[in-house]
């Protein structure tokens, strides 16, 4: 291989794999699509051109880099033991998925006596930024390959930060999202203590807004998926909780004490448990709710 990235193999459109696999075709890469739903690859193809792959060995085959956009390091596990055959070496597999730390390590040293070098780019911004190719990217990984997959990320996001070696972007990705989590829970804590005392809850993020208070949630998802009692922000309570339990996982490998940590993971996994599956994230704010008897609206206070 000549450094140049071409051809892409993407292994997961879900949801957020989708829109980023969109914008890898829109740059002008080759994409061969496959995913574990049957059909799906070819829905996508015949919507929005690329390649439809029933395998994922077949995905891979005489790609350039493989992107896996999966639920679990596990699922990469199984992937790359399906696609092993088919990589040629010189290829990258940039692992995109929110995984464990430790376990993409471990897959990277399995693939590096085979001359492919895996590298981690968990991202953040939800499917509405996946859409509009505007993505935060972390990313792990020597700095060669990293520099080769450049131009493929820069396709999908608008920030790229580098964290250091193989791992450091989904241990970043993990602990943004549990200072997000943290972030949300306590806000609407307070516009639940704010809307008895009879403030409105609207002017109060508002105030948050223009105050010390402000954060992601007091932005972008109070009025917007909260007071509007919308709650399709596209990003899953269970996968906060997924984040929330690695990036305890990272405190523990690293054995730093996580009191406030292991509270916010244990009050998400609550409300995922009160709520049950294939909620939205921001619905946890009704497990808030739930324990306060009230509920939030915009406009009342």
């Amino acid at each position: 291989m000549d450094g140049t990235i071409g051809r892409i193999g993407f292994i997961g459109i879900g949801r957020m794999g989708w829109p980023m696999a969109i914008r890898l075709i829109e740059a002008g890469f080759t994409v061969a699509v496959q995913d574990a739903v049957p059909g799906r690859a070819l829905e996508f193809a015949r919507a929005h051109g690329g390649i439809a792959t029933s395998s994922a060995a077949e995905a891979a085959l005489g790609a350039d880099a493989v992107i896996t956009m999966l639920p679990t390091s596990r699922d990469v596990a199984t992937v790359l033991a399906a696609i092993r055959p088919a990589l040629a070496r010189g290829a990258v597999v940039i692992e995109m998925s929110s995984g464990e730390p430790s376990a993409t390590r471990a897959m990277a040293a399995e693939l590096a006596p085979l001359g492919v070098a895996m590298v981690d780019a968990p991202v953040s911004g939800g499917v509405a930024r996946a859409e509009t190719g505007s993505l935060a990217i972390m990313t792990g990984g020597d700095a060669v390959p990293l520099e080769r997959v450049e131009p493929v990320l820069r396709a999908m996001g608008g920030s790229i930060t580098r964290c250091g070696d193989v791992g450091a972007g989904q241990a970043m990705k993990a602990l943004n999202n549990l200072v997000s989590a943290a972030g949300f829970l306590v806000s609407v804590e307070a516009l639940l203590i704010g809307s008895r005392f009879g403030l409105d809850p609207s002017v109060m993020v508002d105030v948050l807004n223009a105050s010390t208070g402000m954060n992601n949630s007091t932005q972008r998802k109070l009025k917007q998926f909260v007071l509007s009692r919308k709650f399709n922000s596209g990003f899953g309570l269970d996968l906060m909780v997924k984040d929330l339990s690695i990036a305890l996982q990272v405190g523990r490998e690293t054995a730093t004490p996580t009191p406030l940590a292991a509270q916010t993971r244990e009050m998400w996994a609550a409300a995922a448990a009160l709520l049950g599956p294939g909620q939205d994230h921001t619905d946890a704010a009704r497990f808030s709710e739930a324990l306060a008897a009230g509920e939030l609206n915009e406009g009342k206070g």
